[in-house]
């Protein structure tokens, strides 16, 4: 079963278009949605959490229809917005115990094994904790009560490099279950190049791209050359590409190179901001 499955969504506000959006997460994945800020990323996950209403197309969440079974399914959704709602004189363990009323599911151990992990204090009330601690928070509470798909909104914003790095592992671990999945928002590319099993890009409302990252990154390379040399280059075999007074760069099927061009692995950063530009072009 998909754990997500996104058909033609469409939502318009004004001097903005979320437009036919098609994207499907199969169980046991991570996918990456990679946009800048403002690309719409924020608005499809709340369109997902139907705290905004779609103008058209469909979404199931594991199975299901966001707008008939969201009620029904928030169990099995843990959330990370880009604000963290919790009021904000509570400290963590007051949290955890209003959270133990509020999802049927809750585990108070594996609450206080993530709050330990993540270093967060016991006694210090949320109005004090800065941007990093308060996703911590966020994190934990979305994993301590049995969900089956986490939807995460700019989650890794504001972490340190050690602390994003234990994150990372966690989800990790969390989608080694065949019956979890996980879609996470960045503006930030390099903290999912690690992460993902699958990458979104999203630019200005638009889908640009949704493939498998590993395929992506075995099938593309990164070619350096000269503005004459990139004329070899079949135009069909070349994703995108860029020429300057200095030469020429481009993303090209690595199998459709000739041998003694150079060329380098191609990262999800550069293939986003190639794209980005080329759509814009």
């Amino acid at each position: 079963m998909n754990a997500l499955e996104i058909k033609n969504l469409t939502k318009t506000f004004t001097g903005f278009k979320l437009d036919n959006l098609n994207l499907t997460l199969p169980s046991g994945c991570i996918m990456g949605l990679i946009g800048e800020n403002g690309a719409g990323k924020s608005t499809v996950i709340k369109l997902i959490l139907d705290i905004i209403h779609k103008e058209g197309g469909s979404i199931k969440i594991l199975g299901k229809d966001n707008e008939e079974s969201i009620n029904l399914t928030k169990e099995d959704i843990g959330v990370v917005l880009d604000e963290v709602g919790i009021p904000e004189c509570l400290n963590t363990k007051q949290v955890g115990k209003i959270m133990k009323y509020t999802f049927k599911n809750w585990d108070d151990s594996e609450y206080g094994r993530i709050i330990k992990k993540l270093s967060l204090p016991d006694d210090k009330p949320f109005k004090d904790f800065s941007r990093g601690m308060k996703m911590k928070l966020g994190i934990a509470i979305a994993m301590s009560h049995a969900s089956k798909l986490l939807l995460l909104d700019e989650a890794t914003n504001g972490l340190d490099p050690v602390v994003r790095d234990e994150v990372v592992d966690m989800f990790i671990e969390f989608t080694r279950d065949e019956n979890h999945a996980i879609l996470i928002s960045s503006h930030i590319v390099s903290d999912l190049e690690k992460l993902c099993d699958y990458v979104a890009f999203l630019h200005k409302g638009r889908l640009l791209l949704c493939e498998e990252k590993d395929r992506l990154l075995a099938e593309y390379c990164m070619v350096h050359c000269s503005s004459e040399q990139l004329k070899i280059l079949d135009d069909r075999f070349i994703k995108f590409k860029k020429v300057s007074p200095y030469g020429a760069e481009a993303v090209a099927l690595r199998s459709m190179v000739p041998a003694g061009m150079p060329v380098s692995p191609v990262s999800i950063e550069e293939l986003f901001v190639f794209m980005v530009k080329g759509d814009e072009e």
